[in-house]
């Protein structure tokens, strides 16, 4: 049986067993926001707790799918298994994405223990996709013991790469080595192990003294000093370094409480995601969308002040009564 001809009990049932077929068509069901998807993610996050997840952000050019692919062989070669989620950037124009990381990724391909996903972000500005959390939870389930999650590395938003993982590797190379640099792109505040890649250019030790002063100022002091690696991933320079350091921090993570109080904030997090989206979903089913456009025209014509037009709108939403937008 096809997985387009299965029922979704048995595409759970076969994606927790870890069959590829339908884990590719369980994930796109939950990218997609499938009615049935619901149900695939519940099994799922039952089933999920037990991977590790292991973000690596940094600035576009940093050499990090060359680096997610030298870890993934690394930790095949320890007999983990490894799926890796690429999350490309969506065109604000043509809302198409390249997903080109299975191309850069290709030496991966065939390997039994590997699952490549590309995901777009779909407009979402922190460079994660909408779904990427529940997408781990999905891949957790199937069995994989460790999850990279490698994203567009755009800055600030970086943040929500935190929020996701268990261990964030930030990627530079020399020349983003500039500390006040590196600290206003927000990646000082989220790296629990810091990679200057590319390392054979000039500037290399330069960029890590730079990076470890920078630490040195944040404001969030824990037990943790975050390492800083230097690597030539192309040439496997360093990638063993960067594999015992991201271990050594999830096996400090284990000991400490840390694991669990970050898996706590992430459920806090979901949730809120879950409950905004349901609500404005809801909020936007009570506002006739002619009325909606006349509050957006008015808006736009400067008759109406976001906050009035936020007022009126939710007291519509509230009472269930046509609002009309005074003068």
């Amino acid at each position: 049986m096809t997985t387009t001809d299965a029922s979704p009990r048995e595409l759970i049932q076969r994606t927790l067993r870890g069959d590829r077929a339908a884990l590719a068509r369980a994930i796109s069901w939950v990218e997609n926001e499938q009615p049935l998807a619901i149900e695939v993610l519940d099994a799922c996050f039952a089933a999920s707790g037990r991977a590790r997840r292991i973000g690596i952000t940094g600035p576009p050019g940093a050499g990090k799918s060359t680096l997610v692919t030298r870890l993934a062989r690394a930790w095949r070669a320890c007999g983990e298994s490894v799926a890796i989620v690429a999350v490309d950037p969506t065109s604000p124009f043509s809302g198409g994405a390249l997903l080109g990381d299975r191309v850069r990724m290709g030496e991966l391909a065939g390997d039994p223990g590997v699952f490549i996903r590309s995901m777009a972000t779909r407009g979402s500005l922190g460079g994660l996709a909408v779904h990427t959390a529940q997408v781990c939870d999905v891949l957790d389930a199937a069995g994989f013991s460790r999850i990279l999650i490698e994203t567009v590395g755009v800055g600030q938003s970086e943040l929500e790469v935190a929020q996701t993982a268990d261990t964030t590797a930030v990627v530079l190379v020399p020349e983003s080595g500039d500390g006040v640099q590196a600290m206003k792109a927000g990646l000082m505040e989220i790296g629990d192990l810091f990679i200057i890649n590319k390392a054979d250019r000039e500037g290399a030790e330069r960029g890590a003294y730079a990076v470890r002063s920078a630490l040195e100022l944040r404001t969030a002091r824990t037990e943790w000093v975050p390492p800083v690696v230097l690597t030539v991933a192309s040439q496997g320079t360093g990638v063993g370094e960067v594999l015992d350091q991201i271990e050594a921090h999830l096996a400090h993570l284990e000991t400490t409480g840390g694991l669990q109080q970050r898996r706590r904030q992430r459920a806090g997090q979901r949730l809120h995601d879950v409950l905004r989206g349901r609500m404005w979903l809801e909020f936007r089913a009570r506002v006739p969308e002619p009325e909606w456009r006349q509050f957006v025209e008015r808006l736009a014509a400067r008759e109406l002040t976001p906050d009035a037009a936020a007022d009126a709108l939710m007291a519509r939403a509230r009472d269930g009564s046509g609002v009309t937008p005074s003068p």
